[in-house]
């Protein structure tokens, strides 16, 4: 964001990225868990450019993402409707498949589209960290498949729109 636009106000597609920005730095260890809930509040409550590049001042710059001129807001060419479809069903299908259902769609489809790939992955790794719990707490862990129905139906829906959609406190494990 430039300088000269400090004064503008923001809007929540502009805050998304610096959103991003501060969970990688967290992940990376740049950032202990009090400071990445001020920040984290401090980007969510900004009204101006000035205010959410304050945000981000001593991180230095994040992995380059270009975006052209009608880009979707996940930063990449607009989506087919057949992509769209596919990337929906990629987190719909860990509902009968667990992580099969995913990890097959991110090797096929993912090929051919980059769009499927990334939400096919996502799903992946998300259907494989409600794995990892349920088996690490002896079953009691299989109580949050109702929860997790719920959050991947909420990140099919957001495929369909072509966006971008990350599962919140999962295991990245597939890259």
């Amino acid at each position: 964001m430039e300088s000269t636009n400090v004064g503008l106000r923001v809007s929540n597609a502009e805050r998304e990225p610096v959103i991003e920005r501060l969970q990688e730095a967290y992940a990376e260890g740049r950032l202990e868990h009090s400071e990445f809930d001020m920040r984290m509040h401090l980007a969510m409550t900004a009204k101006t450019r000035g205010e959410l590049d304050g945000v981000l001042y001593d991180l230095g710059p994040g992995p380059a993402t270009p975006v052209l001129p009608g880009d979707s807001p996940w930063h990449g060419p607009e989506p087919s409707g057949e992509d769209r479809m596919l990337a929906a069903v990629a987190h719909a299908i860990g509902y009968p498949t667990s992580f099969v259902g995913p990890l097959v769609l991110m090797l096929v489809s993912g090929k051919r589209s980059e769009y499927v790939r990334r939400h096919a992955r996502e799903a992946l790794n998300f259907q494989l960290t409600v794995l990892l719990i349920t088996i690490v707490t002896f079953g009691v862990g299989a109580m949050l498949f109702a929860v997790t129905w719920l959050v991947a139906g909420v990140a099919a829906i957001v495929a369909l729109t072509g966006s971008s959609f990350r599962y919140p406190w999962i295991l990245r494990l597939v890259k």
